[in-house]
């Protein structure tokens, strides 16, 4: 069954195509582990809520925009399995954003519909 991680990041909005780069830089060695796919999303409707929302979550500041996004795993095994490969290499990976106030979490699927690819 396939996993997701999930996370939500908030970005300087000036460095909007550093951390495109970013991004780019890094999905092939995740790909190469096992990841099946990558989806970035850069916030351009993100509302404030009344008891919550995206901006709160990661503490978004006035110069920042928030970044949803996904990777799908073929199964957990496979990510925890490259996450551990990934790690015990040790390459650090610099950050265009503050790692800080990034949430994240692994996702089992309830429900998957339309293009899997």
């Amino acid at each position: 069954m396939p996993y997701i991680d999930g996370f939500v990041i908030p970005v300087p909005t000036a460095n909007r195509d550093i951390y495109r780069a970013h991004e780019l830089k890094w999905w092939p060695l995740f790909h190469k582990h096992g990841a099946k796919s990558l989806v970035v999303g850069w916030g351009d409707d993100v509302p404030p809520g009344k008891q919550t929302d995206f901006l709160r979550a990661v503490d978004a500041r006035e110069d920042e925009t928030v970044v949803f996004a996904w990777m799908i795993w073929p199964d957990k095994e496979t990510r925890d399995a490259a996450f551990a490969e990934i790690m015990a290499a040790g390459d650090e990976m610099e950050m265009p954003f503050d790692g800080k106030r990034m949430i994240f979490g692994g996702f089992t699927p309830l429900l998957m519909e339309g293009d899997r690819t």
